[in-house]
């Protein structure tokens, strides 16, 4: 039994009591039944009143709890619909009273979800309207009457942080803009004449319209100033060259140099005005000085001649090189002339410095082969044979290489010009093939020199056997005397120890005894004859000699080295 039953049997049972004891009073006062009768009903009736006000008070809380239940779902309904939720609904069975808190409740929650969303969407409208002001650039658009999900929440914050990255970057940007257009004005010595360029240079950053237009024209405003810069910068530069090539040509001292170099460095204003009051002033006394200047323009034709490989022709087709007439038209002639070919040669410097290369590789080449062609060149004990002949052997390989290139470069060259490129009034192929055939001549014909030489002395030893010369000393040996000659029709035959037979690398034709003339087959009757003191016959004589005439060339052919006599 619940505990409001047993109270309500205890209030009954109290009420009893109460009715029991009111009876046992009035019986001992001795009320009369009818006014026992008459109190009883007004114990009732109050009784009754009592309960009646009692539980009219509670149904009033049970009409006020329904109707809050009604209102409560009707609100909770409004805003899941414009919070964009679930409905909410109660789990299980439950009590009116706790229907209403719980509906109350939740109601409360929802009501505080969507104050907290209507303020940060208010905020985050702020922060949007502040940023696009700046940026330039739409609101975002969003509808501020109702209640933001939270997707569209998310949504929004998304799009202010990348309007405040923008910011940062445009700023950042236009921050070093500003600082690159304040050094342009203050190098070109240039004051804000118009409301934009004040604004960038005059005005708070922070209060500048961050706008890609205004990027795009800060940017093209720098470009100008750069522009204009570069034009001052290769101004002066002109001038600055201007002014070395008039010193290099009047011979200006050096103190006189000096004197002016504090304007050699920047494109101000002041200083691009001190440079061309300096030209004016050099330019004058040129003209007061035109001989003098025309020899120097010819002393640099002629290095740039050197330099193009103009041959005789092109050189001598210049006629006022050679005018003695110094006049100001001589003077603009070769004026024009240094500068057409100095621009000739800068525009195909890269063909002439090929073919530069090619002709030190080729002098460099030839002075190899020179010295392969010098037996001396064994004597050498410092190493240096080594590494010339690496470095020849590298160039016998680099130098074809080269000529591919260059013939490769000029045939293209020529596609374009539409002309031979020539060197030294020769097409440069052909210069080269023409450098090789008479490299090749030379070799020929000092092969036959050699093959010559080699003919004469092989006749000479066969007619009168080899000439005695004195043999080489050598370092490190103790000098030996040479063997005696026997004479003719004596017993006596040379003392020369082996080492006087061996005949000197570089020392020409090699002394040797007698005795080591003879040949091998037959020897021994030719030397009994000569120590018997007997005339040898002619014929053996003759065969002797003929003999003696082969081993001498067989001699002479395994003792040639790399095509060399030695």
């Amino acid at each position: 039994m619940r505990r409001s039953e047993v109270l309500a049997e205890e209030s009954i049972v109290c009420l009893q009591k109460a009715l029991t004891r009111l009876r046992e009073i009035w019986e001992l006062i001795g009320i009369p039944e009818e006014q026992r009768l008459q109190r009883t009903e007004v114990v009732k009736k109050h009784i009754k009143d009592l309960l009646d006000r009692m539980i009219a008070e509670e149904e009033s809380l049970r009409e006020r709890l329904l109707k809050s239940i009604s209102i409560c779902q009707k609100e909770l309904s409004t805003l899941c619909s414009e919070l964009q939720v679930k409905p909410f609904q109660e789990e299980g069975e439950t009590t009116v009273l706790q229907l209403e808190k719980d509906l109350r409740t939740q109601v409360e929650l929802m009501r505080r979800q969507k104050r907290e969303r209507k303020q940060e969407l208010k905020l985050l409208q702020e922060q949007d309207q502040e940023l696009c002001e700046i940026l330039c650039m739409p609101h975002y658009d969003i509808d501020s009457t109702s209640v933001p999900t939270l997707e569209q929440l998310n949504l929004f914050r998304q799009h202010v942080a990348t309007l405040r990255e923008t910011k940062e970057s445009r700023h950042e940007q236009f921050v070093s803009i500003k600082r690159q257009i304040i050094l342009c004005m203050e190098e070109l010595e240039h004051t804000p004449d118009t409301s934009f360029e004040r604004d960038v240079v005059c005005e708070d950053e922070s209060a500048f319209c961050l706008s890609l237009e205004n990027i795009a024209t800060l940017q093209k405003l720098l470009q100008q100033l750069e522009v204009k810069k570069s034009q001052n910068e290769a101004e002066c530069e002109g001038l600055r060259a201007q002014i070395r090539e008039l010193w290099d040509r009047l011979q200006m001292p050096k103190e006189e140099r000096d004197s002016t170099a504090i304007n050699m460095t920047g494109s101000k204003a002041k200083v691009r005005n001190a440079l061309q009051l300096e030209v004016d002033r050099l330019e004058e006394l040129k003209m007061q000085n035109i001989k003098k200047v025309i020899e120097a323009i010819r002393m640099e034709l002629a290095q740039f001649w050197d330099q193009c490989f103009y041959s005789q022709e092109q050189r001598q087709a210049f006629a006022p090189y050679y005018t003695e007439d110094y006049t100001e038209n001589l003077l603009h002639l070769h004026d024009t002339e240094i500068v057409r070919l100095r621009n000739y040669y800068e525009v195909h410097k890269e063909l002439f410095e090929g073919v530069q290369k090619w002709e030190e590789s080729w002098k460099l080449f030839l002075e190899f082969e020179r010295k392969a062609s010098d037996p001396s060149r064994f004597t050498n004990r410092g190493g240096n044979l080594l590494k010339e002949e690496k470095q020849r052997a590298k160039l016998q390989k680099t130098l074809p290489k080269l000529e591919e290139e260059l013939k490769a470069r000029i045939e293209k060259w020529e596609q374009e010009q539409s002309m031979a490129f020539v060197v030294n009034g020769q097409k440069f192929m052909e210069y080269v093939a023409e450098q090789w055939e008479l490299h090749r001549l030379e070799k020929e014909k000092a092969k036959q020199e050699r093959q010559l030489k080699n003919k004469k002395q092989m006749e000479t030893e066969m007619l009168y056997g080899s000439t005695p010369r004195t043999p080489n000393k050598r370092r490190g040996l103790t000098p030996t005397t040479p063997g005696k000659v026997r004479k003719l029709n004596t017993t006596t035959i040379s003392s020369a120890t082996p080492n006087n037979s061996i005949r000197p690398v570089f020392g020409g034709t090699m002394y040797r005894s007698p005795v080591s003339r003879l040949p091998p087959s037959g020897s021994k009757s030719v030397v009994n004859s000569m120590c018997s003191g007997k005339k040898t016959p002619r014929s053996a004589r003759l065969g002797a000699n003929k003999e003696n005439m082969e081993l001498n060339g067989s001699i002479l052919s395994a003792r040639t080295f790399k095509g060399f006599q030695i």
